[in-house]
């Protein structure tokens, strides 16, 4: 059963993208779809039987390398953060397929369309099935090559291609100091099983090594080379700036990658190296301070975006900046719980915003919209229950403690890093809750902007230059199916999207409003424990309860940002433009995203042309073809033109050559002899 659960999406990804002109698109579509839907359902049997029944195993797959005293096989490991990860991959992944099928029905590329997706699912099943660290990486490195080709799926587009660069160059950054961390694994415990490794962590607590040049703590050093590739995968602060351009995909590929796939991979890596985590309280107190900042900083840029899938994605940020803040401070639980139930409303307001595109024929600019929800009243629904498991909506647990998924997961959170009582876990827990305030605000703003107000589709005014094209985010302008010219159209011609699309939506948001519930008592509650069970550090219960003050700081702040919302683009919609034209400091700080893109130009892209172009042009062009082939082959030729010249054609020109040649013969002869 385990084996058909990774190997399925591998063999429709297969079928698709061999055999679809074959076939034909709708088999395509069909074929891949179906083996996604056993996948997942075989995914919740092993749920149950895993993480509910206590029946972890580790199947070997086939013997894979063994070479001298090292030894890789591929094997599935299963446990209950692999079952929680195979429901949540292959639920979200099915739901995708099925939702492509109407949404890329005009495509006619859709068999390599949906052989991407399988792909994808195959390659993140292989990640959270590794049984070490090898097998790991080659499902990390699988993905990452998947959402190239699928963010820059559309390549006729060069901003796709320039997108999907980006994310496969950024990813190269982490993943380097990835391999480093697997290196240093090796070369600490002569092994990369997991159980091997973690068993034998303890006692390296203390020890160091020579890295760099420099002694250095052992467990740090690995726990932050580790880290640095989540941070790349998950797209934290400083090797973020690949997650919003990732857009440039297709709607169900951006769900796909931000809702439970790619992005949660860096999580799901700290949170299975836990027991190295805990002993290295440095190296966790960093993952807290990156994931803390990271959470405040998506979701200050947030706050401004204009594209309805940025919104999102910037969300997607902030949110797994949650998960790191809560694993840094030893709540693994918490942060996987946030994972799960994040993948729920993740992908239910991605696809969501999809259904809005496609009925606005393909606009996704939120200033063209508004007064939406009469239109497209199930998709309206929908995004309400999206936001306001995002959001965390929910009375505290002094008031009996019910809401949907977020509020369960986010609250847990951020009740962790209160509980830490440390430096860190204050510094967190301030800007986790800013960040809730700000979450607020943004998905409000997103949905009011949408489906409330005025109709501003068919508007003809300049936007102010504030948020003018030069100003804008790159997608903006630019449909979400590759068309560069479309008009937004009459709000009479806006309708609801096919069923096919409505009933992913239907299913995510009975996730999203009842997984907490549903899995709380399991995964962060009295059965945690017994749950998790060896899979991760579950650290004990915090003795005595919270201030009252904490748990209603967040209902507080998600309360406030509503408020703001409400009041600027209900009540006063013309404030913000206003506001906008006077381009203010802060203003122009986040709407151009803290300017990460501007510094990186300045200091890694501009100086990598300068130098390519120098070792092209003077290096290469000028030294080594100048002295080398093209230098040897450019002085034969002026040797035979100069040789060429000589043969003139007139007597007394060859008799002035013997002549000369004579002079010279007798004056060599007579220097030899001695004569001069």
């Amino acid at each position: 059963m385990y084996a058909a659960i990774v190997f399925l999406p591998i063999i429709g990804s297969a079928i698709a993208g061999l055999f679809g002109r074959v076939i034909g698109a709708r088999p395509s579509e069909l074929v891949t779809t179906g083996l996604l839907f056993i996948s997942a359902a075989l995914s919740v049997l092993a749920f149950n039987d895993v993480a509910l029944q206590g029946h972890n195993d580790i199947i070997q797959i086939l013997p894979w390398i063994h070479s001298g005293d090292f030894a890789a096989d591929w094997t599935v490991r299963i446990d209950s953060i692999t079952a929680v990860m195979l429901v949540v991959v292959t639920g979200v992944s099915s739901l995708v397929h099925l939702y492509s099928i109407g949404y890329m029905h005009e495509d006619p590329h859709r068999p390599r369309f949906f052989s991407y997706l399988s792909l994808f699912t195959f390659a993140m099943l292989m990640l959270v099935t590794a049984n070490n660290f090898l097998q790991l990486f080659f499902g990390w490195e699988g993905v990452g090559l998947a959402s190239y080709l699928l963010i820059g799926f559309w390549y006729i587009r060069p901003s796709a291609n320039a997108a999907a660069i980006k994310a496969f160059v950024v990813n190269r950054v982490g993943d380097f100091g990835f391999a480093l961390g697997i290196f240093g694994v090796w070369a600490v415990f002569h092994t990369l099983d997991f159980d091997a490794v973690f068993g034998a962590a303890s006692a390296m607590v203390g020890k160091s090594f020579v890295f760099a040049g420099h002694s250095v703590d052992i467990l740090t050093t690995l726990c932050l080379l580790l880290f640095v590739g989540a941070m790349g995968k998950s797209a934290q602060l400083g090797l973020h700036t690949w997650l919003p351009d990732a857009m440039e995909g297709p709607t169900p590929v951006s769900a796909l990658i931000h809702a439970a796939t790619m992005v949660t991979a860096g999580v799901f890596l700290v949170c299975r190296c836990s027991p190295l985590f805990q002993l290295a309280p440095n190296a966790a107190a960093f993952v807290t301070f990156i994931g803390a900042t990271t959470a405040f900083f998506a979701a200050s840029v947030g706050l401004f975006q204009n594209d309805i899938k940025r919104v999102i994605a910037y969300s997607t940020c902030s949110q797994l900046g949650y998960m790191f803040a809560a694993a840094g401070v030893a709540a693994y639980d918490s942060a996987m719980f946030h994972l799960f139930t994040h993948a729920f409303f993740k992908a239910l307001l991605f696809l969501s915003a999809g259904a809005v595109i496609h009925s606005m024929h393909h606009e996704q600019d939120m200033r063209k919209m508004g007064g939406l929800r009469k239109q497209i009243p199930f998709t309206y629904t929908m995004m309400l229950i999206g936001n306001l498991a995002l959001t965390g909506v929910g009375l505290p647990y002094i008031f009996g403690g019910f809401g949907l998924a977020g509020f369960y997961s986010k609250d847990s959170i951020i009740n962790a890093t209160f509980g830490a009582h440390t430096g860190i876990g204050t510094y967190a827990f301030t800007l986790l809750i800013v960040s809730a305030g700000m979450t607020s605000f943004y998905s409000w703003r997103q949905f009011l902007m949408t489906f409330h107000g005025r109709y501003r589709g068919l508007d003809h005014q300049h936007l102010e230059h504030s948020d003018s094209h030069a100003h804008d985010e790159p997608m903006d302008g630019h449909d979400d199916h590759g068309h560069e010219e479309h008009h937004a159209p009459e709000l009479e011609e806006v309708h609801e999207s096919p069923k096919v699309m409505l009933v992913p939506l239907l299913v995510l948001a009975l996730g999203a409003v009842f997984a907490g519930m549903a899995f709380n008592h399991f995964f962060i509650g009295e059965g945690a424990r017994e749950f998790w069970r060896s899979s991760i550090f579950v650290a004990p219960g915090a003795e005595g309860g919270l201030p009252v003050w904490v748990e209603l700081a967040p209902l507080t702040v998600t309360i406030i940002g509503y408020a703001i919302a409400h009041y600027f683009y209900i009540w006063h919609p013309d404030l913000p433009r206003k506001l906008a034209a006077r381009r203010g400091l802060l203003y122009l700080f986040l709407f151009n995203k803290w300017y990460f893109d501007e510094a990186y130009d300045f200091l890694f892209v501009r100086p990598a042309f300068w130098i390519g172009r120098l070792l092209w042009k003077k290096g290469d062009g000028l030294v080594i073809d100048g002295l080398g082939p093209d230098g040897v082959s450019a002085r034969v030729i002026d040797a035979s033109r100069g040789a060429v010249k000589l043969q003139s054609g007139y007597v007394y020109h060859y008799a002035l050559a013997m002549l000369l040649g004579v002079v010279a013969l007798a004056t060599w002869f007579m220097a030899t002899r001695g004569g001069l």
